[in-house]
């Protein structure tokens, strides 16, 4: 299978006031992002609050974004649920519209407590869509899924024909680097958090990556790629540490979902609301945040439209 290069955004789900999905903004969203340098789209994870929609409406997002995205740029849909059926369903609509893959994480209810179950529950999902490759989406503190992914990538190798690798959002880099070993790099290992991109890339196996606030910053992140392979470490350590700025800012103001997403209000691209129960940004918090990314001068260096 093909191993994703470069980083792939995971986007927020507009709303409108009243909290309906708005799909008016996606076209915008989807050409700022590869104007930027994102491969593509993770769409319907945890940034985009994907476990808080219809299914319809996931279905509606994941067509918009295929009717909106760039040449080469590819859309992964996450389909994981607390109904395995569902899941399926979803699989086979991200394979009917011509998506280029899919991905599922654990799901939070009920919580999966062995390697064993953690296979069969992905085996079933993956099913639904035989021809696209299928990403396990490994972030235990959304789902307390703590289980070892050398073991797991045992447990999946020859059962599940499809299965294409794992979005590794943990802070193991250690684990991270076994699983990229695992049979001299077998399967893809995607890195998903934003602020360790850099030590992945010296681990030499980095190659591509999913990320949350490459949605605002993602000329920083892919910068440090870029570095990187350029031979100069002293950028890629400045734009790394940049990006650990810019998330010590988020981190105060309830997060990526929450204060990321009212991020894109500020440089240009209001996404709407967070549905409930996450707690909106007030008024007062908004301008307390842009004060503080001012600071650090992130609008000289944030996503371009």
């Amino acid at each position: 299978m093909e191993k994703i290069k470069g980083l792939i955004d995971a986007p927020f789900t507009p709303f409108g006031p009243n909290g309906d999905v708005n799909l008016e903004p996606i076209p915008t969203y989807a050409a700022m992002l590869a104007k930027n340098g994102l491969r593509g789209v993770f769409i319907n994870g945890s940034s985009g609050e994907g476990y808080m929609l219809t299914e319809e409406e996931r279905m509606r997002l994941a067509e918009a974004w295929m009717e909106a995205a760039p040449a080469d740029f590819k859309v992964i849909v996450h389909v994981g649920s607390t109904c395995v059926r569902q899941s399926f369903r979803l699989a086979q609509h991200a394979q009917r519209i011509g998506a280029w893959g899919i991905g599922a994480m654990a799901p939070p209810f009920p919580k999966v407590g062995r390697v064993e179950e953690l296979v069969k529950y992905c085996e079933e999902i993956a099913a639904g869509a035989p021809e696209l490759p299928f990403y396990f989406y490994h972030i235990p503190a959304f789902n307390g899924a703590y289980l070892p992914m050398v073991e797991f990538l045992a447990a999946v190798d020859g059962r599940i024909p499809n299965f294409a690798g794992i979005k590794y959002t943990y802070e193991s880099l250690y684990e991270y680097n076994q699983c990229r070993l695992y049979k001299d790099g077998k399967f893809d290992m995607l890195h998903g958090q934003d602020e360790t991109i850099l030590p992945c890339l010296a681990m030499g196996g980095a190659q591509g990556g999913i990320g949350g606030t490459t949605n605002y910053n993602g000329r920083e992140l892919v910068g440090i790629q870029e570095a990187w392979q350029a031979g100069d470490l002293e950028l890629a350590r400045e734009r790394q540490n940049f990006s650990q700025e810019v998330i010590n800012v988020i981190c105060r103001y309830r997060g990526n979902i929450v204060g990321g997403k009212r991020i894109m209000k500020l440089i240009g691209l209001d996404l709407g609301p967070n549905r409930t129960p996450f707690r909106n940004i007030t008024p007062e918090e908004e301008a307390a945040m842009k004060r503080e990314l001012e600071a650090i001068g992130f609008f000289e260096r944030c996503n371009r439209f």
